[in-house]
């Protein structure tokens, strides 16, 4: 039986709430607003007992799939746990209830917060100098990209172009069209990895930047890095990396140690603070000590004990975001690195290494690997085995998986593997979670060979069904009209 909408369980008279008689003199609504403002009918709300909504509301949320409830190894994603004492802590009135507007005087503890993260940032990083403004990722590197060109311009020349490998996250081309610049994409090696000989030709004095994925979308470092940097820096241009990939090195390498100038960092993958729905986001962006003078104004800085907001940076970017950036996904990656420190970071990483590593090598027989190397904290696996012998699509497969009580993992990407499986099962699963998803998959496997034209009906034991994807994109019905609808 679907859930019905929260109107379709209104009934007349019926109200979740009682309230005190009013202590203060009424007056009616005409008297206090113009006629103008005033409703011509009574809202459409509905009418439900306190019993009702809170039974709609929790029958709902057990429908959606999120970190709390299941796996979610969404490639690329980090979609890791996120322990809730993060949010206990987020909740505190001394840092829920405050202004961005008051004294600074009055906010001594928020800036202070705010200061200790970027410098445990920077320390993370093995960078200079880390602002705390942008609002996620693709925003860190639209920041980045903006204080690399401001970094060219003082040298005389913006320059034009970004490098991009084939392999790097989607977002990158986006945010070098937005910062001006033309892309130029690097094309990958058999292994997976950056052809250092075809950067070796692209690198020239118009080349801003590299952005580099590491590990890349396929789960792997880039292990000749450091020549890579040296021929970015050759020709004066600068290496940004992007840091979505960061739970694979935390503790273990520093980016900053291998050439990297620039790199942004998510605070809602990397640090365990609520990711997508869950959100806001946070992209704090860190560069080396030459880009510290275009950092986005203000920069919280510290003097005897007290802190401070220097808005005077007259090569400074400006403002990227209104205030200082979004400072409750601060608090809760704040309380998560001081709960971990560094030895903990480090099992992090490794925990997540060796997760990925499991899922791939224990699936290995059953899907394509198309890079046979030991991965970093995501694989990539391929589903062309079955869509050639039987007809069965990656699209089938993620879908089959969702009834076995799993979100399915990122799929068609990277786009240079053909029918991309990118699995990331992050530290925070047990291997019982790991062996029942590995089994799962398995199992779709054998049903992709016994039984193909099954996975093209799934899922079939979810809320809903398979839906026509474009339409249901294109024209949404969130409403229910029968058995029949």
């Amino acid at each position: 039986m679907p859930e019905l909408l929260i109107f379709e369980l209104s009934s007349p008279g019926r109200q979740g709430f009682s309230l005190p008689e009013c202590d203060v003199p009424l007056k009616p609504l005409e008297q206090l607003l113009p006629k103008k403002y005033l409703p011509q009918h009574p809202p459409a709300l509905p009418e439900v007992s306190e019993v009702d909504i809170v039974r709609h509301f929790v029958r709902l949320s057990t429908l959606n799939h999120h970190v709390d409830k299941g796996f979610y190894p969404l490639g690329s994603c980090t979609m890791k746990y996120n322990p809730k004492i993060n949010e206990e802590i987020a909740t505190l009135s001394g840092f829920r209830q405050i202004h961005p507007l008051q004294p600074v005087e009055t906010v001594q503890g928020a800036l202070r917060l705010m200061y200790e993260l970027s410098e445990y940032l920077a320390g993370i990083s093995g960078l200079d100098a880390v602002t705390l403004q942008p609002a996620a990722g693709a925003h860190g590197e639209l920041t980045g990209l903006m204080m690399i060109r401001a970094y060219h311009e003082k040298k005389g020349n913006p320059r034009s172009k970004v490098l991009i490998p084939d392999s790097a996250h989607g977002t990158n081309p986006a945010s070098t069209t937005l910062s001006g610049y033309q892309t130029i994409q690097i094309k990958s090696n058999l292994e997976g990895l950056v052809d250092v000989n075809e950067l070796q030709k692209a690198m020239d004095e118009e080349v801003a930047c590299l952005m580099l994925t590491n590990p890349n979308t396929l789960g792997l470092f880039e292990r000749q890095v450091l020549q890579i940097a040296e021929i970015v820096h050759q020709k004066g241009g600068l290496l940004y990396m992007d840091g979505a990939n960061l739970n694979a090195l935390v503790g273990i390498t520093r980016p900053g140690d291998f050439g990297v100038d620039v790199l942004h960092f998510n605070l809602h993958k990397t640090f365990s603070t609520p990711h997508g729905g869950g959100g806001p986001g946070s992209g704090p962006v860190g560069v080396k000590k030459e880009l510290k003078e275009f950092m986005p104004i203000p920069v919280i800085t510290e003097e005897d004990e007290r802190f401070h907001l220097d808005y005077h940076r007259p090569h400074s970017i400006g403002k990227v975001q209104n205030f200082y950036g979004n400072f409750g996904v601060m608090v809760k990656a704040y309380v998560y690195l001081r709960m971990f420190g560094a030895k903990g970071l480090r099992r992090v990483a490794e925990n997540s290494i060796i997760n990925a590593n499991y899922v791939m090598r224990s699936l290995q027989d059953w899907y394509e690997l198309p890079y046979k190397q030991h991965c970093k904290h995501e694989c990539v696996l391929s589903g062309v085995r079955q869509k050639e012998k039987y007809g069965v699509r990656t699209l089938d497969i993620a879908k089959r998986l969702l009834d076995f009580g799993f979100h399915a993992p990122t799929i068609y990407f990277p786009l240079i593997v053909s029918e991309a499986l990118m699995i990331e099962p992050t530290e925070t699963e047990s291997k019982e979670t790991l062996d029942a998803f590995i089994e799962a998959m398995i199992k779709i496997a054998r049903e992709a060979e016994e039984n193909p034209q099954s996975l093209k009906t799934a899922p079939q034991y979810t809320p809903v069904g398979r839906l026509d994807e474009v339409k249901a994109a294109k024209e949404q019905n969130v409403r229910w009209k029968g058995e029949n609808n």
